[in-house]
């Protein structure tokens, strides 16, 4: 299963909110399984971001994550400025979703993992 590096900005500088969101929705505080997040603070770009590490997107989806932090940003009174993805993606991690929703920055058909990898090495 290939890991998906997530990450959510928000349209906040505070750090301390990302952090709520990030303990609330990993799965070591009881949130999502197969989430790991944490809440940092962009200094380059002056914003705060929940950075995570999805290691399942079958069981918890990219559309699930990036609804629940929209649900905790809400709450908190913050809205979502963009997502991006580190690296690639499987196909299959956006059905149920579109980059469009997920407010991916940037994303393009390149960042498809099996445009890069012939069918006969996938697993």
């Amino acid at each position: 299963m290939p890991l998906i590096a997530f990450n959510i900005n928000l349209k906040s500088s505070d750090k301390d909110i990302a952090r709520t969101i990030a303990a609330a929705i990993r799965e070591s505080g009881g949130g999502l399984p197969h989430v790991k997040a944490i809440g940092v603070y962009l200094e380059s770009r002056k914003i705060a971001q929940v950075s995570m590490n999805l290691t399942n997107f079958r069981i918890t989806s990219l559309r699930t994550v990036f609804d629940l932090v929209k649900e905790k940003a809400q709450a908190l009174d913050v809205d979502i400025l963009e997502s991006e993805l580190i690296g690639l993606i499987p196909k299959e991690a956006l059905d149920g979703t579109t980059p469009e929703y997920l407010k991916l920055d940037g994303f393009t058909a390149e960042r498809i993992i099996e445009i890069h990898v012939p069918a006969e090495l996938r697993a």
